[in-house]
Order: C-alpha cells, then structure tokens, then sequence
C-alpha cells in the first residue's frame, strides 16, 4: 500500500489546483483512485472490499491529505457513507455494493421527510454539503419518517444518485474541490430494504446479518468516523511544510540584511515549532485510531471516557494540524498567496474543516472535560 500511495500522491497533487478551480475532484483522480483501491477499504470483504482498519485509514488519509486536501476529505466521507451502508439490510448491500469501485456520499444531518407508501416509502426534501456528490453512485442520507398516529422517528435511507437532482450551488472560501453541492429529491420511491432507523446506524446496532459479527461495524459510528477523518487533517499539515520547504531555498526575508531565509533563526524557530506540532498531531490521530481499533478487535464496551477521547483526540489533531500550517503560511512571505502557490489553498482547506463543528478543537475538548470531571457529555455524537 505505501509503494502505491507515494506513486498515487503526485498524481493526485497535480490535479489539485484544478480541482479549487472547477469546484470538484477531476475525473482522472477519481479513476486514480479506484485503481489503487481507496473506494474499497470500508467494503464489506464479500464483495471484494478490505474491511481495512482504522490505522490504515489514517496511513492513507494522510497521503492524500498531501496530496489535496479537498480529495482527501472527499474520499474519506466515502469511507463513512460505505460504512453505514453496511449497517443496512444486506439485501439492499446487495444493490449497492456490487457496482464495481462503489461511492457512497452521505448526509447525517436529518432534513425532509418520507412517508410510507405501498411496498415502500416516498422520500422528499433536499440536503446541503454533500461532498462528492458529483462522482457518487449513491447517498446515504439522513431524513425523518413521518406515519400516521406516531411520532417523528430520524431514519437514514440508501438512495441511487440517478433518483437526484444536485444544485450546483458549492461556492466557498475553502475545500472547494470537494463539490459538497445540494442534492434534491422529488418524490423518490424508497423500497422498504433500504431504510434504517438512525438510532441502529448511531449506536451501531445495524440490521445487517452478514456485517453484525464484523470487527468493522463495532464501533460506535461516530467514532468510526472521526478517526477514519482525522489523518487528512495531519496530511494537510505536512503538505504545508513540504511547500514551505520547498520554497525557501534562495529566498530572503525582504526589507531585512538576511539573504537567505534559511539563515535566519527566526526561520529556525518556525520550521522547529511547526515541525513539532505536526507530529504531535499525528500523534492523536494514531491514538485514535489504535483505541477503535482495539476495541472493535476485543468487542468490549466503550466507556464514555473512552469515546470522549477520541473526539478530544481529532479536536487536537485539528488544533496543531491547523497551528502548524498557519505558522508556515505567514513565514511564506507575500508571494505565497498566488493561486499557483499550493499553500495559499491549503491554508483556505484546513480553515474550512476546522470550523467544521465535527472537528472543533474547543468543543471537543470541553466534551472530554465535562466527562474527566464526572458530568454527562454535552452531546449526543459519542
């Protein structure tokens, strides 16, 4: 796997900048890609997927976070999206799983509405920031079923992508690559195979009988999902250092005697901090990775310290990942903000998933707080 990311990575880099202009990944890096088999690390192994661990997802998150950021967040919501379908029916798996390279994107925050039909449900309503939308096959997508005489229940259904519009309407200041557009739907009909409640999809306790003895689907999936998130974070950073580094051969700090940007202790000071912080933040991402790990190995219960800890983890790998790039970028010098420059986009990507409230530094770490102090978490993604 290594031997095939270092040669995937300058593939991958070199269609980036196209990538922020166009507003989605180029066709040639999704191709890419799928002939490396990065679709099919959270695939169910019956259907020619990896069932690979999380520890692998971070070695690989973090080699196409050097690659493009945008990319590396985009594959990633794949992972999740896959995963969850997984929890489904294996009837419906059965649908989804067996086009080749599959890509799932998601949407968990629960909009619209379906209602019950004959054989089925209808689904209507529309969902925002659904990265990858462009290249998927299908979506997994939160919503809220609404039955006569019951109340309101949150379920997560699998849809074709054929049965949705996508609004082109993904304009932002950063992850621009990801294309996480609107997609809309009119009135789709949902067969009764292919609808979950969202709690067996949070907790996990999935329908699924072929996946329910699999270590893959033992974790809680919120869990699941920040540690399979948290290595492009890391990958970002040291896409920054790589382009600092490559740029300050020659260069001098203008209006001061130093020639030699390199020369300076200043210099030192920053590459020396910055280097430091992107290894400590690789550092939470592998220590996030090897307790779901460990425990989706073990089948042993999670205590809420220890899922506190993840979250705190990924809020930390954000926290430094983000400091280290910022810290190079204002060492770039004024010529690094030209579009051509590969850290200009880097530090608009890594401030647009660092306010992602998934990655929260300060909410995260209050989560783990309140729970060392012997309070309740303050959220129910846990």
């Amino acid at each position: 796997m290594k031997e095939t990311l270092s040669q995937l990575v300058p593939v991958l880099r070199d269609k980036a900048a196209w990538a922020d202009e166009n507003r989605r990944l180029h066709d040639e890096s999704i191709q890419a890609l799928a002939d490396a088999g990065i679709f099919k690390l959270r695939m169910p192994a019956r259907y020619g997927g990896y069932e690979a661990d999380t520890r692998t997802l971070v070695d690989v998150s973090i080699a196409l976070g050097r690659a493009d950021g945008a990319l590396a967040w985009t594959v990633s919501t794949y992972w999740i999206a896959s995963w969850i379908v997984g929890l489904f029916p294996d009837v419906a798996q059965d649908e989804v799983f067996t086009t080749p390279d599959v890509r799932v994107c998601g949407a968990v925050s629960p909009s619209g509405v379906v209602v019950p039909v004959e054989g089925g449900y209808v689904l209507n309503g529309s969902w925002h920031f659904v990265s990858g939308a462009w290249h998927a096959n299908w979506q997994e997508l939160a919503t809220i079923l609404l039955r006569p005489d019951e109340e309101p229940q949150p379920v997560i259904v699998a849809v074709p992508m054929s049965s949705l519009e996508i609004v082109d309407d993904w304009h932002t200041s950063g992850m621009s690559g990801s294309g996480s557009v609107t997609t809309v739907a009119k009135d789709v009909f949902i067969p009764a195979t292919h609808i979950i409640p969202m709690e067996a999809a949070i907790r996990p306790n999935g329908v699924s009988e072929l996946n329910a003895d699999r270590p893959m689907w033992r974790s809680p999936t919120i869990l699941a999902g920040s540690a399979a998130t948290v290595g492009m974070l890391v990958g970002m950073a040291k896409a920054a250092y790589d382009a600092f580094m490559e740029r300050i051969p020659g260069r001098p700090i203008r209006y001061t005697d130093y020639e030699h940007q390199a020369e300076a202790p200043i210099t030192h000071i920053q590459v020396g901090t910055a280097y430091m912080k992107i290894e400590q933040a690789e550092y939470h991402a592998y220590h996030a990775a090897a307790l779901v790990d460990a425990k989706a190995a073990s089948g042993e219960p999670w205590t809420i310290a220890e899922r506190a800890r993840v979250r705190a983890d990924e809020g930390w790998a954000t926290k430094l990942a983000k400091e280290a790039v910022d810290l190079l970028a204002s060492a770039s010098g004024g010529s690094s903000i030209y579009r051509h420059e590969p850290i200009q986009r880097i530090v608009r990507d890594i401030q647009a998933i660092s306010v992602h409230p998934m990655f929260s530094p300060d909410s995260n770490t209050e989560t783990f707080g309140r729970v060392l102090c012997g309070l309740e978490p303050n959220t129910m993604f846990i």
